[in-house]
């Protein structure tokens, strides 16, 4: 179980594949996408087509259409796709979900759930969406689980 919804956990691989995939000027269509991320491509194609509408990933339609990132959007924070799909309260909302925790009024886990938040909201803001391309490329890094192995 990640920290993100699933839906997030989509966008954010969706959107380093396409960073990776398109950093030549290329675009890549939904389904290898979906292939190359394991999600469901009906499913990823609502993400995708919102991560667009915010100007996160740009999009082409017709025959040699597809989606890409421009420079603009290889700059952006992961911080800023998080957003995007699962909203902020990551980054402020209560680690048990209590809507009246605050400094003053603290649920038990307050003070260091604090601390973890804004660690994570500080790694996210300071990566970039294009920062892994290199490491996708040479194998280092992966977006989709490894197929078990067959017994026989």
């Amino acid at each position: 179980m990640g920290i993100f919804s699933k839906t997030c956990e989509y966008a954010v691989r969706a959107v380093f594949f396409i960073a990776q995939r398109t950093a030549d000027g290329s675009r890549v269509g939904i389904k290898e996408i979906a292939v190359n991320i394991d999600s469901p491509e009906h499913f990823l194609a609502k993400i995708l087509q919102d991560l667009s509408r915010r100007g996160i990933i740009q999009s082409v339609k017709g025959p040699n259409g597809g989606f890409y990132l421009d420079a603009q959007s290889l700059a952006r924070p992961l911080s800023d796709v998080i957003e995007a799909v699962d909203g902020g309260g990551i980054f402020r909302d209560c680690g048990l979900g209590l809507k009246e925790c605050s400094s003053k009024n603290p649920c038990p886990l307050h003070h260091d759930f604090l601390d973890v938040r804004n660690r994570l909201q500080n790694m996210l803001e300071s990566i970039t969406i294009s920062q892994f391309n290199e490491d996708l490329n040479l194998g280092i890094v992966v977006l989709k689980n490894k197929s078990p192995a067959r017994k026989t």
